[in-house]
């Protein structure tokens, strides 16, 4: 273990989690890499505004340390119940009540077209309590009607929080339809443009969403995802999403993978919270290095599950599979390592220690698996595979026992019938609300930690 302090800025650590020991001719190291930050020194929640030569940036002095936009969606969908536009109008208002003083912020109604409703000069407003209020004024002046294309809120968000000189740059998006007046290469330009620029955490209220949309698109913008069925539930959910907004410090954090010479990563994921596979976001860092995003960090633990194939060797030989690093860019182009870890590859003769299995990495193995079943059970149902749902359902109920993640045994109990937790023996349930199952689906992947 290795870890990043110094006072007053957010203080890195990196644990690795793994089985080194390989039988002879083994290749495939298996590692859980758990990275934590804690105590960064705030301001009002801001990152300081000066820094020492060893610090984490934040921003420049006198500049907020952070930006954020809401993007509402105004469609005329929203007015189906009328309760629908006028909770989203209560929640953004609780959501720009808990932003902090100092902190650069607009608000966008999303249609068919994009429209800053708040400062609606092209920029940000920073809040105090008259710019707080003066926007939750200009909420009440928010209807609905026109139609949906996400991109273009995306988009618009974009060009706001380029605005704004600071390190943490946050959308929050809510919608209650499908992407219906874009077509799906429009959306997917605009998730590239804005990747890297801003994380966006993405809300569906109702049930008329499409999950996949939302899904992919908090996915693309290293955001969380979450159904708010009913939409009593926006206001809570609103000011718990920005309150996580508020304690992010320090942002575009990347986690560098080095391996050796004839090594071969085959994935990197983070496997907890939540299940993203981070494979295919590799950008080349250097010779046999490679950088893996991870967006805003605030006080949190996240694990990753990195895997790799070594060259194989004999008995008693050993080696350093892979060097982890978490790396923060810096101005002048060189990276400030703010944690490392290590992974070794140590070849035995003995069976016992080389067939033990890092509890660590099956648990994490296990939940990576269940996120998997649960979504293809649920494909299968809706294309009237039944007996495929139930064996991939069954399988989903057999991991969540096993793992103890409560939370989607809960969720997969409203979709299927119970019979054998233990041996994975359930029946499909005749009638599923629409809002069971998509809850479900958006809380797939989901996980619980191990425990200690």
């Amino acid at each position: 273990m290795a870890n990043f302090s110094k006072s007053n800025v957010p203080q890195f650590s990196v644990d690795i989690y793994q089985n080194e020991f390989l039988p002879e001719g083994g290749r495939e190291v298996n590692a859980i890499v758990t990275v934590t930050s804690t105590g960064g020194g705030t301001t009002g929640g801001l990152p300081l505004a000066t820094h020492g030569p060893g610090d984490v940036p934040g921003s420049p002095a006198g500049a907020p340390g952070a930006a954020v936009v809401i993007m509402v969606d105004c469609s005329g969908s929203m007015d189906y119940p009328p309760t629908k536009m006028r909770s989203a109008r209560e929640a953004t208002a609780a959501a720009i009540d808990t932003i902090r003083d100092g902190v650069a912020f607009a608000v966008v109604a999303g249609t068919h077209q994009a429209k800053e409703v708040y400062p609606a000069n092209g920029g940000l407003a920073v809040a105090d309590p008259a710019t707080r209020h003066q926007a939750k004024e200009a909420l009440r002046r928010l209807g609905s009607g026109g139609g949906t294309a996400i991109g273009s809120w995306l988009r618009l968000a974009n060009r706001l929080l380029s605005t704004a000189e600071v390190s943490i740059r946050h959308g929050i998006l809510l919608t209650d339809g499908r992407n219906e007046h874009e077509k799906p290469e429009q959306l997917r330009a605009a998730l590239e443009s804005c990747a890297g620029r801003f994380t966006c955490d993405a809300r569906g209220v109702g049930t008329d969403w499409e999950v996949k949309e939302l899904t992919g698109i908090a996915s693309a913008l290293l955001g969380t995802v979450d159904i708010v069925a009913d939409p009593s539930g926006l206001e809570a959910d609103f000011r718990r999403m920005m309150e996580t907004a508020m304690g992010k410090e320090v942002a575009d954090v990347a986690l560098r993978v080095w391996t050796p010479q004839g090594a071969e990563i085959q994935y990197v994921k983070q496997v907890a919270p939540t299940v993203e596979d981070l494979t295919a976001r590799r950008t080349e860092a250097g010779p046999r290095a490679g950088d893996y995003p991870t967006g805003s960090w605030g006080d949190e633990s996240r694990d990753y599950h990195v895997n790799v194939v070594v060259p194989a060797a004999g008995v008693g030989q050993e080696m350093l599979a892979a060097r982890i690093s978490l790396v923060l860019p810096q101005p002048d182009g060189t990276p400030r390592v703010l944690g490392q870890g290590l992974v070794r590859a140590l070849w035995t003769d003995d069976m016992a220690a080389s067939t033990r299995i890092n509890p660590q990495v099956a648990h994490y193995t296990g939940q990576a698996e269940l996120a998997q079943v649960i979504q293809q059970g649920l494909e299968a149902r809706k294309q009237g595979d039944l007996d495929s749902a139930t064996a991939k359902l069954g399988r989903a109920v057999q991991l969540a026992s096993a793992s103890g993640n409560d939370d989607t045994a809960k969720l997969l109990a409203k979709v299927v019938d119970v019979v054998d937790a233990v041996t994975g023996t359930v029946r499909l349930k005749a009638r599923v609300a629409d809002a069971d199952e998509m809850t479900l689906e958006t809380r797939s992947t989901k996980t619980v930690r191990v425990k200690k």
